[in-house]
C-alpha cells in the first residue's frame, strides 16, 4: 500500500509540472539538426507506428500544441484521480470519467512525437532522447498505453482497492517515461 501511495504521490508531482510561458533555455538548433524517430513496421522492437514528420514548421508547432494540451488533460485527470482516491469514499463516477479520459488519450501518444517536433523546433519539455532512443521510448509508450487500458477497466469494475493499486501501476508507467524523456519544468 505504501508503494502505491508513493507512486501516486510521484505521479501527482510529475503531473503538476507545467511548462513556463517563456523559456529562454530552449535549444535553437536548426531543423536540419532535428533528431530522427525511425519507428517503422519492420522494426519489431518499436511496434509503435511512426507519425509522419510535419511538412512545415507551422504543422509541427500545431502538433506540439496539441500534444501539450492533451498531456495537460492527462495530468489534470491524474491530479483529480489522486484527490479522489485519497478520499475516504471516492466518487466512482468521477474516477471512471478521469480514467476514461486517460484511456482515450493514451493511444494518441504514438503519433505525438514524430521527427521535427522536438526542442529544436519550438517550446517543449520533450527531450531529444525521445528521438535518439526510439525503441525505448516506444516501449515505454506501449507500457503507458497498457497501464491506461488496465486502469480504465479496473475503474469500470468498481473495486476501490483494485483501482488504487492499478492507479499506482499507471503512475509507475508515467514516471518511467517522464524521468528519461521529459525535461524538468522551466527547461
Amino acid at each position: 500500500m505504501r508503494t502505491a501511495l508513493l507512486a501516486v504521490a510521484a505521479l501527482l508531482l510529475l503531473a503538476g509540472c507545467r511548462e513556463a510561458a517563456d523559456d529562454p533555455a530552449i535549444n535553437k538548433a536548426s531543423p536540419k539538426d532535428a533528431p530522427v524517430f525511425p519507428v517503422t513496421d519492420d522494426n519489431p522492437a518499436a511496434r509503435t507506428p511512426a507519425a509522419a514528420a510535419p511538412a512545415t514548421r507551422e504543422e509541427a508547432l500545431k502538433l506540439m500544441h496539441e500534444r501539450h494540451e492533451a498531456m495537460e488533460d492527462i495530468g489534470d485527470a491524474t491530479k483529480a484521480l489522486g484527490r479522489e482516491l485519497k478520499a475516504s469514499a471516492p466518487d466512482l463516477t468521477a474516477v471512471r470519467t478521469h480514467a476514461a479520459t486517460i484511456a482515450r488519450l493514451a493511444p494518441e501518444v504514438s503519433r505525438w512525437f514524430p521527427t521535427g517536433t522536438g526542442p529544436d523546433v519550438g517550446k517543449t519539455r520533450a527531450k531529444p532522447e525521445i528521438w535518439q532512443k526510439p525503441e525505448d521510448f516506444a516501449a515505454k509508450t506501449r507500457a503507458f498505453q497498457a497501464a491506461a487500458r488496465s486502469f480504465d477497466a479496473t475503474a469500470r469494475a468498481g473495486d476501490v482497492a483494485a483501482i488504487k493499486a492499478s492507479f499506482g501501476e499507471l503512475g509507475k508507467a508515467c514516471k518511467a517515461c517522464h524521468d528519461p524523456y521529459r525535461a524538468p519544468n522551466g527547461h
